[in-house]
């Protein structure tokens, strides 16, 4: 699935200023990272704002906005905005900034090693040998 690389170039640009910034493919589009919390991203030409609660039923009154919903169920907290609310510079960084504010609301993640998977988990448990 594609996804609208000119608006992923804008969001990029307009986080540029913010540390703990990194990007990361999901959702059939991509996402940006604030200090390990999922910000906002493109999900083929919508963008995606991840915003507080408290604020979410307001947010969701600005133009263009809609619940996130690609699933087939609402994804709370998560909102998509189409052309007519991101199109515009002003509109756009709107958006980044909300999603930006909750991100860093939020203590920073700290990266866990993955486990391989030839490491089994010290608690397993394994099944007695007959």
């Amino acid at each position: 699935m594609a996804f609208n690389e000119t608006l992923a170039d804008r969001i990029s640009a307009a986080l540029k200023d913010y540390k703990g910034v990194e990007s990361k493919r999901m959702f059939g589009g991509i996402a940006f990272m604030l200090n390990g919390h999922m910000c906002c991203g493109v999900i083929k030409d919508d963008m995606m704002a991840k915003v507080d609660p408290e604020r979410y039923p307001a947010l969701l009154k600005k133009p263009g906005a809609r619940p996130m919903d690609f699933t087939g169920r609402v994804m709370s907290t998560f909102i998509f905005v189409d052309a007519k609310g991101q199109g515009k510079a002003a509109g756009l960084k709107f958006w980044v900034e909300e999603a930006a504010r909750y991100a860093m609301s939020r203590p920073t993640k700290t990266r866990t090693a993955k486990r391989s998977a030839s490491k089994p988990r010290l608690n397993a448990r394994r099944k007695p040998r007959r």
